[in-house]
């Protein structure tokens, strides 16, 4: 029998007997959503989340958390006086309470009860701390959040295989994977925040990995200025384009590339652009 004859089936027939596969793996997945954000079945902010709760599936605790070392935190043997300028100062709703030492924790301090009794004679910190929640470095982010759900509880503390205090998660860190940054009114215009040091060590001595967690709009010339050295701002404004460029194409988070004496390290992406980096000083001489 002669086909040629037969109505050819329609562009959106085509597309949809296509889309109407089931996919195999979550490569094929990813290329079934793709071609319908390309086909304007899903605009981009869709496409994005999809993607962003696929990776929250496959992401650990440790990936995201907020550093030991970069923790803010409230000691409970600290006078009355020091503490409210602090919590004022940092302007965070939460706070890992201490005894003494980051790996003593001892609660969690909301910042409406410090402020609702501050002025009350019988002050005492410790009475007014909620429990701690204590989680290892490897818990995945998907089950992470289904307990924040479950517990309404918005802050944990990641312990390391020791049991050492290794950092602090909360609810907003693990949506964001999802939504994409979440701004509030404390982090409007504070490019500060926009590179941060992990390592306290000694960023002159070249044997020594330093690492920095950047933000992909970062500037060039903010993270020339940081690290000392001299990558070029003529054909790109951030760090995520220059990365981007580098690689040939957008990066998958867990990529790395290295550029003269620094290790890129993608900790979150998506389809489209850069999130975050991990930046390292590589142990060894040379600089761009």
């Amino acid at each position: 029998m002669d086909d040629s004859n037969l109505p050819r089936p329609s562009f959106l027939e085509r597309l949809t007997s296509w889309l109407s596969r089931e996919p195999d793996n979550r490569e094929e997945l990813l290329e079934l959503l793709h071609a319908a954000y390309e086909n304007n079945l899903l605009d981009a902010d869709a496409l994005s989340m999809i993607e962003g709760v696929m990776q929250v599936s496959e992401m650990q605790v440790r990936e995201i958390m907020i550093p030991r070392a970069q923790m803010d935190v409230v000691d409970i043997n600290d006078p009355r006086e020091e503490i409210l300028p602090y919590v004022i100062e940092t302007a965070h709703s939460r706070f890992p309470a201490v005894d003494g030492e980051r790996d003593h924790v001892v609660g969690i301090l909301l910042a409406k009860d410090l402020l609702r009794l501050f002025n009350e004679e019988d002050f005492n910190l410790r009475d007014q701390l909620r429990p701690a929640v204590f989680i290892p470095e490897s818990k995945r982010l998907n089950v992470l959040l289904k307990e924040f759900r479950a517990s309404r509880n918005h802050i944990a503390i990641v312990v390391d295989e020791y049991g050492g205090v290794a950092g602090l998660v909360t609810i907003e860190d693990v949506l964001e994977q999802i939504v994409g940054d979440i701004e509030d009114e404390y982090d409007y215009d504070e490019a500060e925040d926009n590179i941060i040091s992990e390592d306290p060590g000694d960023a002159d001595a070249a044997e020594t990995v330093v690492a920095w967690r950047v933000k992909a709009q970062t500037e060039i010339g903010d993270l020339n200025q940081v690290l000392g050295v001299h990558l070029p701002d003529d054909e790109f404004d951030t760090v995520g384009g220059f990365v981007t460029h580098a690689f040939g194409r957008v990066p998958k988070r867990g990529e790395s590339i290295e550029i003269a004496a620094f290790r890129f390290h993608v900790l979150r992406a998506d389809s489209r652009r850069l999130h975050t980096l991990r930046v390292e000083r590589l142990p060894h001489n040379g600089f761009l």
